[in-house]
């Protein structure tokens, strides 16, 4: 028989679900145990850890990441209009549940089980929670297609998302892929680069036992000055980087510009499988063209050389098509408690379907490479 229990940390069950096999190092357990023990999530965050666990016979079978939410930020499918709407009516929105990768706009498993009765266990488990507590909603982000449809199938909302996505087909070097896209695009893209040479700016990528402490203390300056710049605050504490270091140092790579023996610049970014994740960057100091360097070319450049099939920069950014990076789909579910709000916002969702479907083929016609 299948039980389902939730638990308070995702720390505690670090030894019953490590041996869970993903292929992810976002869903690494290392990778929300250091959340936690960094404080980047948790008391005062907004982000209450509460992972769902699916045991048979007192061995775990299944796993979700879900965390109970006071706010909508860090999450990138933005609901914000969906609770003022609660809010005017006088019905509570928060606290509500996500399942998700903190502050990680990441496609990926949501439904971590092989059996198909253990993900309708899980989901229903979280339908009754919402019920039983009156929790206003639940959110799957960013699911992969085969976990997007099983919620589907099981009569949560739907939505769609466009994000980008750079394919490295076999390229053995950079210089190959730029032979792909069309002459504008070609020689924009190497003007930006030749601005970093002419300005005598030195890049260096740092991967595995290459990256010291220094240099995750430098990346977290640059870190902030990017939230300050927007006059914000940073959601992730330097000690979660260390965490990183600590656990998965194989899967970081940081790339630092320096220029007169100075450092100043720096990206942060995590492979996983066939994949490369560019997730944060900093400047001390202003260079046309120093964003796109070091997010984008020599990330394409280190799946290259590594042999790495997909790139992904993050969310947004239709800059990213003319740097050779493509839309892909992304998709989100929802479980909204109360029927009247469920309608409301199914209607709000098939009409915002047109448009994204409309934004989706203006970009496909926008593509900077080569016709065939």
């Amino acid at each position: 028989m299948i039980e389902i229990i939730t638990g308070s940390s995702y720390s505690e069950l670090k030894k019953s679900i490590s041996h869970i096999d993903t292929n992810s190092p976002f869903l690494n357990i290392n990778f929300f145990k250091a959340l936690e023990e960094s404080k980047s999530i948790g008391e005062n965050t907004g982000w209450i850890s509460f992972p769902i666990i699916a045991k048979n016979n007192n061995n775990i079978v299944g796993f979700m990441p879900i965390f109970l939410k006071e706010h909508s930020y860090g999450e990138y499918v933005f609901d914000h209009s969906w609770a003022d709407a609660f809010h005017q009516h006088g019905v509570n929105y928060y606290p509500k549940m996500i399942s998700a990768i903190p502050f990680t706009p990441l496609t990926g498993q949501r439904l971590i089980a092989e059996d198909i009765e253990v993900k309708k266990a899980m989901i229903k488990a979280i339908e009754n929670i919402l019920l039983e507590y009156k929790i206003s909603s639940c959110h799957i982000l960013f699911p992969n297609k085969k976990d997007h449809e099983f919620f589907n199938e099981m009569g949560w909302l739907s939505r769609k998302g466009v994000q980008f996505k750079w394919h490295n087909d076999s390229y053995q070097t950079f210089n190959e892929f730029l032979q792909t896209l069309s002459h504008n695009k070609r020689k924009k893209i190497k003007q930006e680069r030749n601005k970093i040479k002419r300005n005598e700016i030195i890049i260096k990528r740092k991967h595995a036992d290459d990256i010291s402490i220094d240099d995750i203390d430098f990346f977290y300056e640059c870190y902030c000055e990017t939230y300050r710049l927007h006059h914000s605050t940073p959601y992730l504490t330097k000690s979660f980087f260390y965490e990183l270091l600590k656990t998965m140092p194989d899967k970081l790579l940081i790339i630092i510009a320096e220029k007169n023996d100075t450092k100043i610049a720096s990206a942060f970014n995590i492979i996983g499988g066939d994949s490369l994740y560019g997730r944060y960057w900093g400047a001390l100091e202003f260079f046309s063209g120093l964003h796109f360097e070091l997010c984008y070319y020599q990330g394409q450049e280190f799946c290259i050389e590594n042999k790495i099939k997909y790139f992904e920069g993050g969310a947004q950014g239709e800059h990213k098509l003319a740097r050779g990076f493509k839309p892909f789909d992304t998709y989100s579910n929802h479980f909204i408690a109360q029927l009247d709000f469920r309608d409301a916002i199914s209607n709000f969702l098939n009409d915002e379907l047109s448009r994204i479907n409309e934004y989706s083929n203006e970009l496909e016609e926008r593509t900077p490479y080569k016709k065939t």
